[in-house]
């Protein structure tokens, strides 16, 4: 075990396989996985204060905006002070970079660098499960009946922004707000970079560079 705590964050633009990779990180290394999307889904589940902030800008389909994920975040990181951790959407602009560096040093940075031709594909052939964040691909993770999740066997969506003519101006919405937050964690020496179009080949170099910080707890060999 590491004597000093992990601190790692992983970057990607959506359908960048950020999902997927962090799960093998958590696995595999015993970090906790905390995805901001998770978070946000269970506050408005439980109608919490800031769950009930962040409904009113999403009901008027808005972004979530930033002091509103900060809080949600920075009460989350406040609870697992003692834990090693991978955080999973959260920083996705510079403010709300500059107030994670208010609570801890982030030690590791992954950043995921797709294809944009590879991304739009992957994205149109994806369909959720709205209640649990649950994601599929067509291609390379079905559901095993169509159109239903695996595990409450309710029907699966397709996100509007998810279809092919939302795609391109999603994906510039990312490179906008994240470019300011790679320059900064470049700028630390602490960004990693990936590229490539299958999470498969990407992973053995995030795995070596994980273990380089962090003790396995599993061989990679399971993939």
């Amino acid at each position: 075990m590491a004597s000093k705590l992990l601190r790692a964050v992983i970057l990607g633009p959506p359908g960048s396989g950020k999902g997927t990779v962090c799960q093998r990180i958590a696995e595999n290394f015993g970090l906790q996985h905390l995805s901001s999307g998770h978070f946000l889904r269970e506050n408005l589940k439980a109608s919490t204060e800031v769950g009930d902030t962040a409904k009113q800008y999403l009901e008027k389909g808005l972004l979530v905006p930033d002091h509103v994920i900060t809080r949600l975040m920075v009460s989350e990181l406040e609870t697992r002070s003692s834990e090693h951790w991978l955080l999973d959407g959260f920083p996705r602009t510079l403010v709300q970079a500059e107030a994670l560096d208010r609570i801890c040093d982030v030690d590791l940075v992954v950043s995921l660098n797709i294809p944009f031709e590879t991304l739009k594909d992957r994205l149109s052939r994806r369909w959720v499960h709205p209640s649990s964040g649950r994601v599929y691909n067509l291609d390379f993770n079905p559901p095993q009946v169509q159109g239903v999740d695996d595990v409450t066997g309710e029907p699966l969506v397709q996100q509007e922004d998810d279809k092919p003519e939302a795609v391109a101006a999603r994906l510039r919405r990312y490179k906008d707000a994240a470019k300011p937050v790679i320059e900064l964690y470049k700028s630390r020496g602490v960004l990693h970079q990936f590229s490539g179009t299958e999470t498969n080949k990407i992973w053995p170099y995030v795995y070596t560079l994980f273990s380089n910080k962090i003790a396995p707890i599993r061989s990679k060999e399971a993939y």
